[in-house]
């Protein structure tokens, strides 16, 4: 029936929104044109998206991670802070093209980089936003890969952020 890559119940990555989950795969005529769209909900954003199955690479959809590329994420965390001295516009406008590549490693370092332990200064508002959406969105795969609860994802990173 489909040429895709995926199927209803699937877990996939859509970098602008994070994790969600392949509903359905249906058609639809718009503009008089018959198209077939995956339906993807997003659980915490209580959103749900149609994708053209056509567009869906361009559009970045991928399958979760595999349990070595959150290894690889997980050591990144583990390392030290890389902040460059640019104005903080323009580190931001970085760090958020890193989190919605939808790359995991890209989003362990925007978390490093902002993570703050107690001893620390404190975040900008700005600054904990952008740490507490690249959490979120790390945390999200991070569960949905190891089939454990979002909370439980979390905590699990706080604590490596904690150790290194």
């Amino acid at each position: 029936m489909t040429t895709s890559s995926f199927v209803a119940g699937d877990y996939v990555v859509y970098p602008a929104h994070g994790v969600g989950r392949v509903m359905d795969i249906e058609k639809q005529v718009i503009g008089g044109h018959e198209l077939e769209l995956f339906v993807i909900t997003f659980e915490r954003e209580r959103m749900t998206l149609r994708v053209p199955v056509a567009k869906a690479k361009n559009a970045g959809l991928r399958k979760l991670s595999t349990r070595k590329v959150m290894e690889t994420a997980l050591t990144t965390l583990q390392g030290r802070a890389r902040i460059k001295r640019a104005m903080w516009s323009r580190r931001a406008q970085e760090y958020e093209a890193k989190i919605n590549s939808g790359d995991p490693c890209a989003i362990a370092e925007v978390v490093r980089d902002l993570h703050r332990s107690a001893t620390q200064p404190e975040q900008s508002y700005s600054e904990r936003q952008i740490y507490e959406q690249a959490l979120e969105r790390l945390a999200c795969e991070l569960a949905a890969v190891e089939d454990i609860a979002a909370d439980a994802a979390t905590a699990k990173l706080e604590k490596l952020l904690l150790a290194a």
